[in-house]
């Protein structure tokens, strides 16, 4: 019993010597200028001389030599590059930690329609993930429900906060719904009667009209002055209606996505195609119909046997030149780890029919205006927030990227994670220099 109850002790004591000591910054104290960096404002303007003025949470930008004091911090940044934070729409990050582990799992809901759903409330701050990503320049993201027809509401989040209300940056801005796959896949599924599961693209249409019926409900019911009883499904697409939410519609193929711009043409919402792997053949309409894109998985194979090899990765530019606001991300399903990769699959991007800023501006500043926070985020620009990275080499490019400083809201965030303490713990151990 004896040798039991000290194996025990050493397993818990290993245990704590192995936890993070990292938490979040506190609120910036002093006025802090950068000086010596280019600067990538992330709208495609490049700086090559100027100073970034950090004060109380916000930036500014000023040319010739800069004055310093003693309640000034001075950071040298001399042949290093600035950059706006990352953003990573399209994430269940935080709300799931071990795929294989269910009680992990806290991003999906039983049923079909659940627009009150908030994916915000079971955000975890204490994720192990979320530091691997700001390691990497991701300083933000939208965190998704997932599950059913209608999903619930995403929010935009900082990634340095101690519980979920601090993390919120914006709160409920868009309702997700799945689009029912529109195609016929081959299958041995057969029914308990012994037959086989019918028309798969009518079953389809019919969750598509089931959705309809849905929004001309909640249209009927917020049309009207006062109600017996509060119906919070419908309360919770209130800013649908009035424009304040997206609606974010998750789909590929080009039926599914001429099927929700269709929808959308009753209810006239600010739509969101999340996915979009076919969205290249569909460009012209979607920038008729003023359809944003957040582009699923830019480093995959391509949606079809007949598309070419390099599809996904040139899918962005022809997007994009289009006049389509796009950006890019790590599929919600299986991605919340991957999210850490977007500068990358930008600098692919980028290889294949963009420039570098414009590469850039798909993973700041677009996101922040598909997400309704640009006025806040998304460019280095006077009067926002100072959400920002400092990088030694290209920050789009896997070689030479080495972040050196980031800071949300003018807080100098901890660049550690749990990769970089194992790395330094055997280091010590084998004494590597």
């Amino acid at each position: 019993m004896k040798k039991i109850f000290i194996a025990i002790i050493s397993m818990i004591s290993l245990g704590l010597q192995a936890q993070e000591t990292m938490h979040p910054a506190p609120a910036q104290s002093k006025k802090i200028v950068i000086t010596g960096a280019t600067i990538h404002v992330g709208n495609g303007q490049v700086i090559t001389s100027g100073n970034v003025i950090i004060e109380k949470g916000k930036l500014k930008i000023e040319n010739g030599t800069p004055s310093l004091g003693t309640d000034v911090e001075h950071i040298d940044a001399t042949g290093k590059h600035i950059y706006p934070g990352i953003i990573a729409p399209n994430t269940n990050l935080g709300l799931v930690e071990v795929s294989s582990t269910r009680a992990t799992l806290d991003y999906a809901e039983l049923g079909d329609i659940h627009p009150n759903v908030r994916s915000l409330v079971a955000y975890n701050t204490d994720s192990k993930v979320i530091n691997t990503l700001r390691t990497n320049g991701i300083l933000m993201a939208q965190i998704v429900p997932q599950g059913g027809l209608i999903t619930g509401s995403s929010s935009v989040v900082q990634l340095d906060a101690w519980n979920w209300e601090d993390a919120a940056y914006l709160v409920d801005e868009g309702i997700h719904m799945t689009m029912p796959a529109l195609i016929n896949r081959p299958s041995n599924t057969i029914s308990r009667r012994g037959a086989s599961n019918g028309d798969p693209v009518r079953a389809g249409l019919a969750r598509i009209e089931q959705a309809k019926g849905f929004f001309r409900e909640a249209k009927a019911y917020l049309s009207e002055k006062s109600h017996a009883e509060v119906n919070l499904k419908f309360e919770a697409v209130k800013g649908l209606f009035d424009r304040s939410q997206s609606l974010y519609i998750h789909c590929d193929l080009v039926k599914e996505m001429l099927a929700a711009i269709e929808l959308n043409k009753e209810f006239n919402f600010k739509l969101v195609i999340a996915g979009g792997a076919d969205s290249w053949m569909i460009a012209d309409i979607l920038k008729e119909n003023q359809v944003s894109v957040i582009l699923s998985e830019p480093h995959s194979l391509p949606a079809t046997e007949d598309d070419a090899v390099d599809q996904p990765y040139k899918t962005g530019a022809i997007l994009y030149k289009a006049g389509v606001l796009v950006s890019i991300s790590q599929d919600s399903g299986d991605g919340y780890t991957q999210q850490r990769n977007l500068p990358f699959m930008a600098g692919t991007l980028a290889a294949y029919g963009l420039t570098k800023e414009e590469a850039l501006q798909v993973i700041t500043l677009n996101p922040a205006k598909i997400l309704g926070v640009d006025k806040k985020t998304g460019s280095i620009e006077n009067g926002k927030d100072a959400n920002i990275l400092i990088c030694q080499g290209d920050l789009l490019d896997m070689k030479s990227s080495v972040l050196t400083h980031a800071f949300i809201q003018g807080r100098a965030i901890d660049l550690q994670n749990k990769h970089t303490q194992l790395f330094e713990r055997y280091k010590y151990k084998y004494q590597i220099k």
